[in-house]
């Protein structure tokens, strides 16, 4: 194979392989492939009927089969006006009703209007839930903590997630927390997963204890995300407090259901949360509209086949050179993983090839003085390199040589050319 080194110095190639969309820049050179690998890929897709697939996945069509049911996750991010029809439902208006609900109920709760069982404020928020009604949150949350506008809207509040059944997970979760000031929220679709739930009880006891175990106590403390009213209901939670989602929800796509609405909206107000909805938008009508050749989602996608199916690479490492992205590799591992790990097709055939790298990593340049010396000396890994022009919080000290930011933006550029380039003895 021609090395990757020998690659770069195909300039017309390099030009080709750099796509960029609403300021979001696509470098895909240092990948092991050239214009011929591109132009089968695209083949492929185009053989796959990729294109009509997405159209069938945006606009309602049931492409779980197994199911039978629509996969919308695109639609909880969708504008007000636009119109996605399941069974002679417009779910877009569905979508809007519950986050008008969760704008009016954070603001009632972030005002003071709504306060707890002893009349004080609602400061501290612990929200309970594992697999996708923990992953995307918790990623989300991390990627607001230092971002100044979330930040300031956050104020004095505290979230927390509250995932493993572990009781140490329980102890670390309310730790420092003072249960007149802390509201739980429940997440779970069905209202019966028994990790959550185990938690749910724990938490209830919890509240409790301190408080008496007065109806009130959890009606003012609890709160939940699920599809269960009834279940909710019987648990002591208020009806009103109880914010719905959908069976074409996926579990691991939620993030944008009421399933990180909620705590994100209490933690950080509504409109950081909404401004979360509108980037996601913004790539969905990129990935929805966007030829293939110039498309970001489908161009990682492709060459995500072409390393774990054609090249036999069983993995791919992610570097986030940021550390508000610290939980990406871990949501990215559900995301995919789930979602790929499969060995059968979506008609119950076996595949006789590799499918769905194994997703890990750690941000940089952490994961630089951890397992980077792998990477360079010992095997071949497929790597995304995410970086950012500008940093959250911009420091520049007096009589360093560049600021910080700088600093770790140069560790970003510097690895990526050393993994493609090598070094010769």
């Amino acid at each position: 194979l021609t090395s990757i080194k020998e690659l770069l110095e195909d300039e017309e190639r390099n030009d080709e392989m750099l796509v960029n969309y609403d300021d979001i820049y696509l470098d895909f050179t240092r990948q092991r492939a050239n214009r011929k690998t591109l132009d089968l890929l695209f083949k492929l897709a185009e053989k796959a009927n990729l294109k009509e697939k997405i159209s069938g996945m945006v606009s309602g069509r049931k492409i779980n089969i197994t199911e039978d049911r629509a996969v919308l996750h695109t639609a909880l991010r969708a504008a007000k006006d636009e119109k996605v029809v399941v069974d002679g439902v417009n779910v877009v208006e569905e979508v809007h009703d519950v986050l008008d609900r969760i704008k009016q109920f954070s603001e009632f709760v972030r005002s003071g209007e709504h306060v707890g069982a002893t009349g004080k404020r609602i400061v501290n928020f612990v929200a309970c839930g594992i697999g996708g009604s923990y992953l995307g949150p918790d990623f989300v949350h991390e990627a607001l903590k230092t971002d100044p506008i979330a930040a300031e809207a956050a104020g004095d509040r505290h979230l927390r997630f509250l995932a493993n059944v572990d009781p140490v997970d329980v102890k670390r979760a309310t730790m420092e927390l003072e249960p007149e000031e802390t509201m739980v929220i429940i997440i779970s679709k069905t209202f019966t997963t028994r990790e959550t739930m185990v938690n749910a009880i724990t938490m209830r006891d919890w509240l409790t204890h301190a408080m008496g175990d007065g109806a009130e106590v959890v009606s003012q403390h609890m709160v939940a995300c699920s599809s269960n009213v009834e279940g909710a209901k019987e648990f002591g939670i208020n009806e009103k407090n109880v914010f719905g989602f959908w069976d074409w929800v996926g579990g691991r796509y939620s993030v944008c259901s009421a399933v990180g609405a909620v705590p994100l909206s209490l933690q950080y107000g509504f409109d950081s949360f909404e401004r979360f909805l509108s980037g996601a938008r913004s790539i969905d009508k990129h990935f929805a509209s966007a030829p293939i050749e110039k498309n970001l989602p489908i161009l990682m996608g492709l060459l995500g086949v072409w390393n774990i199916s054609h090249l036999g690479f069983k993995t791919r490492a992610m570097h986030p050179y940021t550390e508000a992205l610290v939980k990406l590799p871990a949501h990215i591992q559900q995301v995919d993983m789930e979602s790929n790990g499969k060995h059968v097709t979506v008609h119950g055939e076996e595949v006789d090839f590799e499918v769905g790298e194994i997703d890990w990593g750690e941000p940089g340049t952490n994961g630089q003085h951890s397992f980077f010396q792998l990477l360079h000396m010992g095997q071949v890994v497929p790597c995304d390199f995410i970086g950012f022009c500008e940093s959250q919080n911009p420091i520049c000290e007096d009589g360093l040589p560049v600021s910080n930011h700088d600093e770790l933006m140069a560790n970003f550029f510097a690895q990526p050319d050393a993994l493609a380039n090598g070094k010769t003895a």
